[in-house]
């Protein structure tokens, strides 16, 4: 017998009948002699239609009771697929975050789960029942519902496997694993049988939709092996588990997108020591996320140009700060909302020279040029122009050979 958190997400419950189809998965694994966990997200499209609610009433809504609204997607879910596996014939009941509980702390639309009571659950699990859990959320100290951000039905699953201490954990989605790129914008994306934890955190932080880059960073630390499956189909999915369980026969792993990004460039800023801090700290209490960041310094040694790139939806937002801050000095400022950032991914690139040169390469073949560029140890990525992100895209991944 083995204990086992099944996710699904909201593509997989997004309809009456795809809610059964998956209370039929759920069967199956329980008919296994299995004790399970289902964690669910709200049916698709139902957080975005809660969030236009709230506009309707003002665009500032108060945070708190935001939280309150969005958690509700994930409990109708809940309390729909405990009743679809009950009619199925299975012992079944769903669990509000507040009844756990499951203890968040952080702010609100961004909190992150400290523990979980085990207790009830693990003894409705020793009586034959599936517990259905919903995702995204969490009850804080002061009793105050707290939500994980958009995506964090798979932290929640990944805390449960974690705090529960689970033989595997298992997320359903509409796609039968991870691809080396968006296979619906590339066809000849392939699927990934096996990745490692960096390589994933790197895909899903850069765009990659299939999990949520906190959930992965957490399996990473705690070692929680994660499968990613098809809801629809029967076909084997991808393992994302330690690096001592891939096979590098490919340097490059995968090639991920954006076109949400925006990139300002501070000209003539004075070089001397604080003038960083000066700049990015009211843009960090503002709540907005730096990306890249370039410095250049000029001939004479005096002066320097910073470059750095934000997500999109803070593009005004951080010109206001910029502008309203009395003590950044700057000769000008250029900005471009109008970008993407390309990267290739592989841990098999720490051990292989030229390919930073290779994808350099291939870009200017495609006479694409490139804006920004930053890199790790098994990550590179550009920023170029939006109109020439498919294209760049297509070009990377075949000179990687990913078809």
């Amino acid at each position: 017998m083995k204990k086992k958190v099944l996710k699904f997400g909201g593509t997989s419950v997004g309809s009456i009948e795809r809610i059964m189809h998956a209370a039929e998965i759920v069967k199956k694994e329980h008919s296994l002699g299995n004790q399970i966990i289902v964690v669910v997200s709200a049916m698709s499209g139902k957080t975005n239609e809660l969030i236009s609610l709230s506009d309707s009433i003002s665009k500032k809504f108060n945070k708190r009771e935001l939280d309150v609204l969005l958690s509700s997607g994930e409990q109708v879910t809940s309390s729909l697929m405990a009743g679809a596996l009950t009619s199925a014939g299975v012992k079944s009941k769903s669990w509000m975050s507040w009844q756990i509980p499951i203890f968040t702390s952080g702010e609100h639309a961004n909190a992150r789960i400290e523990n979980i009571n085990v207790k009830n659950i693990n003894a409705y699990l020793s009586e034959g029942g599936v517990a259905v859990i919903p995702g995204f959320q969490g009850v804080s100290k002061s009793g105050d519902i707290n939500t994980i951000g958009r995506g964090g039905s798979d932290a929640t699953a990944v805390a449960i496997a974690k705090i529960f201490n689970t033989d595997s954990c298992e997320i359903y989605t509409d796609v039968d694993g991870v691809y080396s790129t968006d296979p619906n914008k590339i066809p000849v994306a392939k699927k990934i049988d096996k990745i490692s934890y960096e390589e994933m955190l790197e895909l899903s932080s850069l765009g990659a939709k299939v999990m949520q880059s906190s959930a992965v960073q957490t399996a990473m630390i705690h070692d929680i092996p994660i499968q990613v499956r098809s809801t629809f189909t029967a076909r084997q999915g991808t393992e994302i588990s330690n690096q001592g369980n891939i096979d590098y026969t490919k340097i490059v792993t995968g090639v991920a997108y954006s076109k949400d990004d925006a990139k300002i460039t501070l000209i003539g800023v004075l070089d001397k020591p604080g003038i960083a801090a000066d700049i990015f700290e009211p843009l960090g209490k503002n709540q907005i996320n730096i990306d890249m960041v370039i410095q250049t310094i000029s001939p004479d040694g005096k002066t320097t140009d910073i470059t750095f790139t934000i997500k999109r939806n803070d593009f005004k937002k951080t010109l206001d700060t910029l502008n309203s801050n009395k003590k950044i000095k700057f000769k000008n400022l250029n900005h471009n909302d109008k970008v993407s950032k390309i990267s290739v991914v592989g841990a098999g690139m720490v051990t292989t020279p030229g390919v930073t040169f290779k994808m350099f390469r291939a870009l200017a073949d495609e006479n694409i040029n490139i804006l920004a560029i930053s890199t790790s140890e098994i990550k590179i990525s550009v920023i170029i122009n939006e109109n020439d992100t498919l294209k760049a895209v297509k070009k990377l991944h075949t000179i990687f050979d990913l078809d």
